[in-house]
């Protein structure tokens, strides 16, 4: 038995790349982004043992919505890529290429165990290049496949060695095929069908059996008139050995997925829900369609459920005769391969093994699957195609006149299939290539129209999205999911009165409920979300919360575990500020899963409402707990420890704002708010760093231009204030806080006070019964002399605060002035003015300073506050006909946080204020006196 070559290796690993290396530029299209994008399995946050206890998409097993596809090893691998690369998606796309390189090689080497050296390197050659690999080796969840394969073949090696050279048995290869089972069925399912393939290769390849001679041998046993040869003994204890091992597996297998099989709909089998005998006609009818993409790949579609192959519902149908001439050409090469003894036949029983056995858990004969066809199930079989084609090229090649032509057919054929392949790469560059490629193969499948939609609607192109998704539901009027899309798309062109109607529609498409029969079974989860998308679109309209809460209340009567209906009628009670039953509903969700951050976090966001800020940090731990990076959580509850006033909680609060900004680095509310924990500890370089970041970050950030500028007057650096609140009111001219900071500034500082007038004057434009600039500007009268005019601004000051005390006694100043200077008959001084105007600045920068914690802390009407991160995260379910992310998501009226002022804060405050009032007193005994 020749082994393989290095110059084999690096040939078929030349052509592997030379056809596949422009897959590496490929994105995560189609299944990748729920195996991967999606897969919280991948992230090392994740415990491992969650891999060994959900399904290949990250469902939990014991969830009525898994598909039940148990491949923990191939998860482990993309949780590796991760590991390295995060979401590169060309390190995960090159692993893909070195697997299907190792399976070329190890086919090689399987086919020199039944074909000889040319024969064999023809068919791992044809199988390196054939396009219908494109899928499973350029799709990144074609891993599965690829993995699965490389056990499978290495379980066939293994078995292969079972038998010593003096026909014994030797159980170290058996064990090590059990092993090697194992692991190819939990890299995908019909790794297990591998048995079968040893089994026929132990009884009509090593044994040597024909059928009429092993029919004969049990024949004669069971009349009593012999026994079995001692190595047809041998061979019976090696495949019960197997035998038992499967069944133990099978068992396994039936356990993990709690003895119930995936629920699909009529739209992604259409021939599973359809009555006998169209369902046998069309599933036997596919068996011919599968044969004839390996025959002729060269239309390729990466979709091919719903309408792609009509039912076959007639006995008339001429499509019958296409399924019985497969079945003859099947009758045919196993009776060539079951009924002679050369090696031919054997040869032809190894590939009709490797062809029918593995494609068995894929053909819907006995039991359904979630698609029609699919053609990276197609990958394995292949095998046995490829053995089939190198071996007809054999006999064919064997000919005197035939063998150049063959040759040259041969030399095409690679060629074709390799040009082929690599085209079809490009295919899987995007998912808008992907699904437009598709629609050029079949137009009469409505979730391609809706898969291009959403790769339109991915690039904010809505309205040619809503074009495909309207051509959707022309092709399939029936389908529930084609009319979400329509709605989702109306809502996000803002043509909410279409998207109602559209929503409705799909709405009156969901199955009735029948007494005794679960509902769940019927549909699919996904279109449950109509009910949400509905209620998030008429919840925007005040009158109709109510209306929005029984279409909540609708989908959970429907489905008791449908976790996101908990989720958003929790964002609606909230709303409605029935925050008790708001609560209830995230708890309700936390019972169907504990492990989900982001109801934590909503859960928190209800007791901070609730007014428990206690609960709600040891819920934003929670979340924090289940995923350290959860950016809101980060946030919210860092300026929650913030705002308790304790400094023991600065600093956490200050790590998990580090945090934030290290996964948020261009969010400058991070900084800002870093920035006022840096105040707030008396930290006043870090303060400025961190003010001066968040300002390069966002041009004009209002409360941190503010923030910076007071940063400075407080820093006795009023020159620096200067630019920073020019910059302030060049974006907010009417930012009253700011003019009032520089009038101050001008006229304490400066001595100017034409500039400080202009400001208090633009003050009173802005707001005419601003007390405080009115009381300004009356200052500056007063400092420029003119106290008639003075004794008039503060009359009407007084007017304006009649319980004003110190407008009061300022007026009072300003009259005994202008009565000593009438008896005088002398001019006012300028000191006398300044003074009072001094002490007014005093007074106003401290009502500043105090008053600045609530435009650093409170709703900034600029929208660059904290709160602005104050939003309730919902975990919507992935999926094409999913909830509508700006619907699930969306920040209402009631996201907002109110910022109180903690205890230490209104002391601060109000020594500041004592203190300026106490420095007024002064100056007024100083201006009476005189």
């Amino acid at each position: 038995m020749a082994v393989v070559s290095w110059k084999e290796i690096l040939l078929l690993t030349g052509l592997v790349v030379g056809c596949f290396w422009n897959s590496l530029s490929c994105g995560f299209v189609f299944d990748d982004v729920s195996a991967i994008l999606d897969n919280k399995d991948l992230r090392p946050s994740t415990p491992l043992r969650n891999l060994f206890l959900n399904d290949f998409w990250g469902t939990p097993m014991s969830e009525e919505r898994s598909h039940k596809s148990y491949r923990p090893l191939t998860v482990l691998t993309f949780r590796m890529n991760y590991l390295f690369s995060e979401l590169n998606a060309a390190s995960y796309h090159l692993l893909n290429l070195v697997l299907h390189a190792v399976v070329c090689v190890l086919f090689l080497r399987v086919c020199r165990l039944f074909l000889d050296k040319t024969s064999s390197l023809v068919a791992a050659l044809l199988f390196a290049v054939h396009p219908i690999h494109t899928e499973a080796v350029t799709g990144v969840v074609g891993r599965a496949e690829l993995l699965s394969s490389i056990f499978l073949l290495a379980a066939f090696l293994a078995y292969t060695k079972s038998t010593g050279v003096d026909r014994s048995i030797v159980w170290a290869p058996i064990a090590l095929t059990v092993v090697l089972v194992a692991a190819a069925t939990l890299c995908k399912e019909q790794g297990i069908t591998v048995v079968g393939i040893c089994c026929i290769h132990e009884v009509f390849v090593a044994q040597g059996f024909t059928l009429p001679s092993l029919l004969e041998t049990l024949r004669q046993v069971l009349q009593g008139k012999g026994w079995f040869p001692y190595a047809v003994l041998q061979t019976l204890m090696k495949l019960i050995v197997l035998t038992i091992s499967t069944l133990l597996l099978v068992i396994i297998r039936v356990q993990v997925i709690q003895s119930q099989l995936p629920v699909f709909t009529r739209f992604d089998n259409p021939a599973a829900v359809s009555p006998t005998p169209t369902r046998q006609m069309t599933f036997n009818y596919l068996l011919p369609v599968n044969a004839w993409l390996l025959l002729n790949p060269s239309e390729l579609c990466c979709d091919w459920t719903m309408g792609t192959i009509p039912l076959v519902e007639s006995l008339l149908d001429l499509r019958n005769m296409t399924t019985l001439l497969f079945y003859t050409c099947l009758a045919l090469l196993a009776h060539h391969s079951l009924c002679y003894r050369h090696g031919s036949a054997k040869t032809v029983v190894m590939a009709l093994s490797l062809i029918v056995l593995p494609f068995i858990p894929a053909s819907n004969l006995f039991f359904p699957v979630g698609f029609v066809v699919a053609e990276r199930v197609l990958y394995v079989p292949s095998m046995g195609f490829c053995v089939l084609f190198a071996h007809g090229f054999k006999i064919i090649s064997q000919k005197g006149q035939l063998k150049r032509i063959s040759w040259l057919i041969l030399g095409v054929l690679l060629t074709t299939h390799a040009v082929k392949t690599f085209n079809r790469n490009w295919d899987w560059e995007s998912e808008y290539t992907l699904f437009t490629s598709a629609l050029k193969v079949n137009k009469n499948n409505a979730k391609l129209w809706n898969n291009v939609g959403h790769a339109l609607e991915g690039q904010n192109n809505y309205g040619e999205a809503l074009q495909y998704f309207l051509q959707a539901t022309r092709v399939q009027p029936d389908d529930i999911g084609a009319h979400m899309n329509v709605g989702r798309t109306y809502k996000n062109l803002n043509r909410s009165k279409e998207a109602e109607e559209a929503y409705l529609v799909a709405k009156s498409l969901m199955p009735q409920v029948i007494p005794g029969k679960k509902y769940a079974t019927r549909v699919a989860p996904n279109h449950l979300n109509v009910y949400i998308n509905l209620a998030n679109l008429i919840r925007a309209n005040e009158s109709r919360l109510e209306e929005a809460d029984q279409l909540y209340r609708q989908a959970i009567s429907m489905r008791p575990d449908f976790k996101q209906a908990y989720i958003s009628r929790g964002e609606l009670l909230l709303k409605m500020n029935k925050l008790t039953e708001a609560r209830d509903a995230y708890l309700h969700a936390l019972e169907l899963d504990r492990s989900n951050a982001d109801l934590w976090y909503n859960l928190a966001i209800v007791n901070i409402e609730m007014k428990d800020p206690s609960e709600a940090l040891k819920n934003f731990n929670h979340a924090l707990e289940l995923n350290s990076r959860h950016k809101l959580a980060l946030f919210n509850s860092a300026l929650l420890m913030q705002e308790s006033g304790e400094p023991k909680f600065w600093p956490e609060a200050n790590r998990r704002f580090l945090a934030y900004v290290e996964e948020e680095p261009d969010d400058a509310n991070g900084y800002f708010n870093l920035g006022m924990l840096a105040m707030d500890a008396n930290e006043n370089p870090a303060a400025e760093r961190w003010m001066r970041k968040a300002i390069s970050l966002q041009a004009g950030f209002r409360s941190a231009l503010f923030n910076l500028a007071l940063l400075y007057s407080q820093s006795k650096r009023e020159t620096e204030a200067l630019p920073v609140l020019d910059e302030l009111l060049r974006h907010h001219p009417q930012h009253i806080k700011g003019l009032i900071l520089k009038g101050d500034i001008l006229m304490n500082h400066k001595k100017e006070t034409s500039g400080a007038k202009a400001c208090f004057q633009r003050i009173l434009d802005i707001d005419p019964t601003n007390v405080q600039g009115k009381h300004n500007l009356c200052v500056v009268y007063f400092e420029e002399r003119d106290l008639l005019r003075a004794e008039r601004c503060l009359e009407e000051t007084l007017a304006m605060a009649p319980h004003e005390e110190y407008v009061r006694r300022h007026l009072s100043i300003v009259r005994g002035k202008i009565a000593a200077m009438n008896a005088a008959g002398q001019p006012l001084t300028s000191t006398e003015g300044a003074s009072l105007a001094a002490a007014e600045a005093k007074a106003a920068r401290a009502q500043e300073q105090a008053e600045s914690q609530e435009e650093g802390r409170g709703a900034d009407a600029g929208g660059q506050d904290r709160d602005k991160k104050n939003v309730r995260k919902s975990s919507a379910e992935s999926g094409g006909v999913g909830v509508d992310p700006s619907e699930s998501l969306g920040s209402s009226p009631s996201d907002k946080r109110t910022k109180g002022k903690s205890n230490k804060e209104i002391k601060d405050i109000e020594e500041k204020r004592a203190a300026a009032l106490k420095r007024l007193e002064e100056i007024e005994r100083i201006l009476s006196g005189d």
